[in-house]
């Protein structure tokens, strides 16, 4: 269908999301919020309880009148005043703890509408805010944890950061976009950020022309993961740093405008735009919507060994260290958040949220590193175990209404399973675990990946199962996973993946140091690796027949 055949009519006749925001922009839900609370949650048109996702509220289940608040945090920065006003309020009103986010957020939970005015006051007074952080807008605008201390980066992307999240805080101009957008803005080495999932992501260079060399971006587009999942690709363009909230409204303007992907809610991100027209075709609308060429720059940095920035760094700052803690399944009890701005407050500078749902505490000298380290320990949190500070999980059930599975505490099972069974030679691994197919815990780029499902018993009864999928990847080995293992029971997953693990340690073993996960799932048939989970041989082959046969011993 060419763009003259469709009409905003049609559109608004088949997606009753944008019939939705079309009848009431859903920023001004705000105005009408003592009268909602009057109603009563019960009383409430379902519209309106979604136009609320544009301040950061979804429904926590079951549909009782608790809701999910996301305060989002650019760049995952928090002073410790912040992080401890945070705590207070999920005391207050809320469970009594937090979540941190894989797009470096804090989530609240059984957080009653009747609350609300007073919540948001108290944030903005304290300068957070909880709008945009759902809806169909630009998300929480995400980066590496460590900007502006780590030693290795090419510049401080900061106020770059900083610059776009002001200007898309609450515009009503990019409040109606066809669907969620997801920006990262980085110049850690690493990539820790993780540009190849996000819609549009920009990589910090050093541009070398006759002229001198020249500091900026270059640019990726059109990833994200949920159930179609994609890799961003190169736009191939250079830009200066001030050149990228211009670059940011073109590229948002082109998608936005364009009305076959507000057709379908399902189909309405920027990767289906990418997939229908290609990198080329795009390239030259956003050139004719900002109305000049883009800087050529055909290379795409590679990115160096994974990040998590755990354990302790040394800043940029002469005298300064930054000290990465695992936080195990990413959440923190409101007592945990206010004991760690207290920390902070005395011995550092901030507190940084990764991308691994983990916490950094800036600025500590060298003479109080250990009294910070004990300090954390007393609340659980060492750092010790690099398993923790890799593995991630969604929010799950019982909170989302989405997951069919039990995500947090099965993490925890899991993790400490593997610790029990293998120590620290499972350091280096990444489990990333979802309750559904939407994938906010990533599932697709695991080394191992987990989906929650569901699975009928031999006596017919349905349990909570998971799918496994495998050979997926990050940075210099970016992959889409692929679902092996499917409908796993739950009391059967930290099982199934021990024997895969143990499979790799004993491929390694035979002479294979180097082989990472990755290889050794790449290496195997889909029939091989099933067999390793459900613990079945393959036509009569063990593992080390297998593992003869692919260094050409028969």
């Amino acid at each position: 269908m060419n763009d003259r055949a469709i009409t905003l009519e049609q559109v608004l006749k088949r997606n009753s999301r944008e019939r939705l925001k079309k009848e009431k922009m859903p920023l001004d839900i705000i105005q009408e919020l003592p009268q909602l609370i009057e109603r009563g949650y019960e009383g409430i048109a379902e519209d309106d309880l979604v136009r609320l996702q544009w301040y950061g509220l979804y429904h926590d289940k079951p549909k009782i009148g608790q809701f999910m608040m996301r305060i989002k945090i650019p760049n995952g920065i928090l002073t410790p005043q912040k992080l401890r006003l945070i705590g207070e309020i999920s005391e207050r009103y809320g469970q009594g703890y937090g979540e941190i986010t894989t797009r470096q957020d804090i989530q609240l939970h059984s957080i009653r509408l009747e609350s609300l005015p007073d919540i948001f006051q108290t944030l903005k007074r304290a300068g957070l805010s909880t709008v945009g952080a759902c809806g169909d807008v630009v998300r929480n605008i995400t980066g590496c944890p460590m900007a502006g201390l780590d030693r290795r980066e090419l510049f401080d992307v900061r106020p770059v950061i900083a610059e776009l999240a002001h200007f898309l805080d609450g515009n009503r101009q990019y409040a109606d976009l066809p669907r969620k957008h997801k920006i990262t803005v980085s110049a850690c080495p690493a990539q820790c950020n993780l540009p190849e999932i996000h819609c549009q992501s920009y990589i910090a260079v050093e541009h070398h022309r006759p002229g001198g060399a020249r500091r900026g971006f270059t640019v990726r587009v059109g990833g994200g993961l949920s159930t179609v999942p994609r890799l961003s690709r190169p736009l191939g363009v250079f830009v200066e740093p001030h050149e990228v909230l211009p670059l940011v409204r073109a590229i948002l303007d082109v998608w936005k405008d364009d009305l076959r992907y507000r057709r379908s809610f399902i189909k309405a991100r920027l990767k289906f735009m990418i997939d229908d027209i290609g990198v080329d075709e795009f390239r030259r609308r956003v050139e004719e919507r900002l109305g000049r060429r883009l800087e050529d720059y055909p290379h795409c940095p590679t990115p160096v060994a994974e990040a998590a920035h755990l354990g302790v760094n040394e800043q940029k700052q002469p005298g300064r260290y930054a000290i990465g803690f695992p936080i195990l399944s990413g959440r923190l009890t409101g007592q945990q958040m206010q004991q760690v701005a207290d920390i902070c407050a005395r011995w550092g500078d901030d507190i940084r949220l990764t991308r691994q749902q983990n916490l950094i505490l800036t600025g500590v000298i060298e003479d109080r590193l250990d009294e910070v380290v004990k300090h954390m320990e007393t609340m659980g949190f060492t750092l010790d175990g690099s398993l923790r500070g890799h593995s991630i999980a969604c929010t799950g059930q019982p909170f989302c209404n989405f997951a069919v599975t039990e995500t947090k505490m099965r993490l925890v099972d899991i993790v400490t399973h593997l610790e029990r069974v293998f120590g620290h030679t499972v350091d280096d691994l990444h489990i990333y675990l979802d309750g559904c197919p939407h994938a906010c815990g990533q599932h697709w780029i695991g080394d191992i990946g987990l989906m929650g499902t569901t699975a009928r018993t031999a006596d017919g009864s349905k349990v909570e199962a998971y799918d496994i999928i495998l050979r997926g990847g990050r940075g210099r080995r970016a992959a889409i996973g692929k679902p092996i293992g499917r409908r796993i029971p739950a009391s059967e997953v930290k099982y199934a993946i021990e024997r895969l693990i143990g499979a790799y340690h004993e491929a390694v073993a035979r002479g294979r140091p180097t082989m990472s996960f990755q290889e050794f799932c790449l290496q195997r048939t889909d029939e091989e690796l099933n067999a390793i989970i459900t613990g079945s041989p393959v036509g009569g082959m063990d593992e080390h027949d297998r593992e003869r046969r692919s260094i050409g011993i028969r």
